[in-house]
């Protein structure tokens, strides 16, 4: 099923290696987003800012969200999401180099669906990519 990847992150090679990724296993035309910055990807949620007009009932088919981010914080940018009626079923799963146990429970606590740490190295990371997308683009099942 064909639908938006949302994909927050700060890093322009960490984008581009997601990206590579998604492109790869994405077999069914789905579009990525990025939003460089916690703000932006609220906004991308929201209807707002650059994404004045856009169709906010179109939500992402899943949101890959890094914890450190410039403007506001992942955490903050989850809570964001999961405070919204409208957006609060859309998965959310943590995409970080952080594997502090504080991190993870906080990510669980405010509802993430997943939480991937990056791994260093490219082939990892990149088949980590390639098995996240095809859980939650092909074998996962949105209420939406």
């Amino acid at each position: 099923m064909a639908g938006t990847i949302l994909l927050v992150e700060d890093s322009p090679e960490a984008v581009e290696l997601t990206r590579h990724a998604l492109e790869e296993c994405s077999l069914f035309g789905n579009a990525i987003i990025v939003a460089y910055d916690g703000q932006d990807a609220v906004d991308y949620m929201s209807g707002a800012g650059r994404y004045e007009g856009r169709d906010t009932a179109d939500l992402p088919v899943v949101v890959l969200l890094d914890l450190r981010l410039p403007k506001m914080d992942g955490f903050e940018v989850l809570a964001r999401i999961r405070s919204n009626s409208r957006t609060r079923l859309v998965p959310v799963v943590m995409l970080t180099v952080s594997n502090l146990s504080d991190d993870i429970r906080r990510a669980y606590e405010l509802g993430a669906n997943g939480y991937i740490i990056k791994a260093l190295d490219y082939d990892v990371y990149h088949e980590m990519i390639i098995a996240a997308c095809a859980y939650w683009l092909g074998i996962n099942r949105r209420p939406y």
